[in-house]
């Protein structure tokens, strides 16, 4: 994961930020303004939290749970079965009394694997960095314990700290009347700027969530149109027979679909290619701002 959360270059924008970071830094032996150890640090918790979650403790767990409250609607079924009910019975709630603590067990030591070492102080980072008014460029689900989709709360959620008053506005080096005499260091200093936004990506972000109704609404029209022939053809209706102006409909609604999907994929390449630049300007010590929705649900699904 190249974008990170929250760089290096924008904590220290802030001196109070910087100094809280640092503190917690130093409580877990952890730099968390090296952008490149915490890039690390995330990937190396990322594979061991999927990991965790490959471990044959979870899948044992969720096949135990699954036999044991299947178990007791096929033995009626199984005649050979019908006069051992309550020994079924009792190996159904073995299983289900195994399979809740192997899935307690999976979950246990997924959530230490999530709560404790230097991931847990980038958390209270990023919950500082918030307090102290830096953007959060986006925040990973699997950072927080969200599912995959992003929702809930997540079992462990960036914390809350009371929001820290900004720094005054610092006025301009020509206010105070005394002249620049090293220009061109001051140009070699000036920031990295975060890359314009093109007009694609906002087009993307406009319809990202958009359209994926053609393909059943064709099917829909279709099997409409068809069953429609198929009464007329029994019945000696002939006005049934109507209902096939419905094939040419869903064959139109279809191509609707089909451009509007190489649209979409069109535009989703720019976007991609549009967050690869802000993470390179990142990486070079930009500034970058929250990304849109659209956007971090890209980030966190690509390797960027």
């Amino acid at each position: 994961m190249d974008l990170l959360p929250v760089n290096g270059a924008a904590l220290a924008d802030d001196p109070r930020a910087l100094e809280a970071v640092r503190a917690v830094g130093l409580r877990y032996g952890f730099d968390y303004t090296d952008d490149a150890a915490v890039t690390a640090l995330l990937a190396e918790r990322k594979r061991a939290l999927e990991a965790e979650q490959r471990q044959p403790a979870a899948w044992l767990g969720v096949l135990a749970l699954t036999a044991g409250l299947l178990l007791p609607f096929v033995v009626p079924m199984v005649p050979a079965l019908t006069d051992r009910l309550f020994a079924a019975l009792g190996a159904a709630g073995c299983l289900l009394v195994v399979g809740v603590a192997l899935v307690v067990h999976a979950r246990t030591r997924w959530k230490r694997a999530l709560t404790r070492g230097p991931l847990a102080g980038y958390r209270e980072v990023l919950g500082l960095a918030r307090a102290h008014g830096v953007p959060l460029t986006h925040v990973p689900a699997w950072l927080e314990g969200r599912s995959s989709t992003g929702g809930g709360k997540g079992a462990a959620p960036i914390p809350t700290y009371a929001t820290v008053e900004p720094l005054p506005d610092t006025p301009p080096s020509h206010a105070t009347g005394a002249p620049s005499t090293t220009p061109i260091a001051a140009s070699a200093a000036a920031p990295v700027a975060v890359p314009p936004k093109p007009e694609a990506v906002r087009s993307y972000e406009t319809m990202a969530d958009v359209g994926g109704w053609h393909d059943e609404t064709g099917c829909l029209l279709f099997l409409a149109g068809g069953g429609g022939a198929m009464w007329a053809a029994t019945s000696a209706e002939p006005v049934g027979y109507g209902a096939l102006l419905l094939v040419p409909l869903a064959g139109y609604v279809w191509l609707i679909g089909r451009r509007q999907g190489r649209e979409k994929e069109r535009l989703r390449e720019a976007a991609l290619a549009y967050v690869r630049e802000v993470a390179a300007a990142q990486a070079a010590g930009a500034k970058v701002p929250e990304l849109s929705p659209e956007l971090r649900k890209l980030a966190e699904t690509q390797d960027v």
